[in-house]
């Protein structure tokens, strides 16, 4: 079963947030708190959303989050999936394809244009499962990033520096 996350399954949604940066080797740069997380997603504007995928007894046992974006050339807003996680123990039982597929459902009853997410180049059991559900590769676009000092001296600099 699939549901949107309530206020009640932040800490295990942090929980899995940091499964899946542990999986990515990179559970050092998880900073998030069940606060902050709370804020985003239940707060007074919240600026992401998430779903959640039950088992058979109602055990949350994976997550998708999420949050919208724009695209300028299809004139419409797109949803960005920010991280999408099922446990290991509940592989293979179709709660990601089910997570996904109530994305595209939201996208599609909104008039939204885009589903999208990044994945790590070496994470072939996921790239495979995406492609499995039809996902096209974007091969010829690079993401970029900046955060920390960088992040905060690029906004201290003046205007035409």
């Amino acid at each position: 079963m699939i549901r949107s996350a309530c206020v009640d399954d932040v800490p295990l949604l942090l929980e899995m947030v940091r499964e899946l940066a542990s999986y990515e080797r990179a559970l050092h740069e998880v900073r998030a708190g069940e606060e902050q997380l709370r804020e985003a997603l239940f707060g007074d504007r919240p600026a992401a959303f998430a779903h959640v995928a039950e088992d058979e007894d109602g055990e949350v046992v994976g997550f998708a989050l999420w949050f919208l974006n724009f695209s300028t050339w299809r004139g419409t807003h797109g949803v960005y999936l920010e991280d999408l996680y099922v446990r290991p123990s509940a592989r293979g039982g179709g709660h990601g394809r089910a997570l996904l597929r109530e994305l595209a459902r939201i996208c599609v009853e909104r008039g939204y244009g885009r589903l999208e997410w990044s994945v790590l180049d070496w994470n072939e059991p996921a790239i495979g499962f995406y492609r499995s559900l039809g996902a096209e590769p974007m091969s010829e676009w690079t993401v970029n990033r900046v955060t920390d000092e960088t992040l905060v001296r690029l906004a201290a600099t003046g205007a035409g520096e």
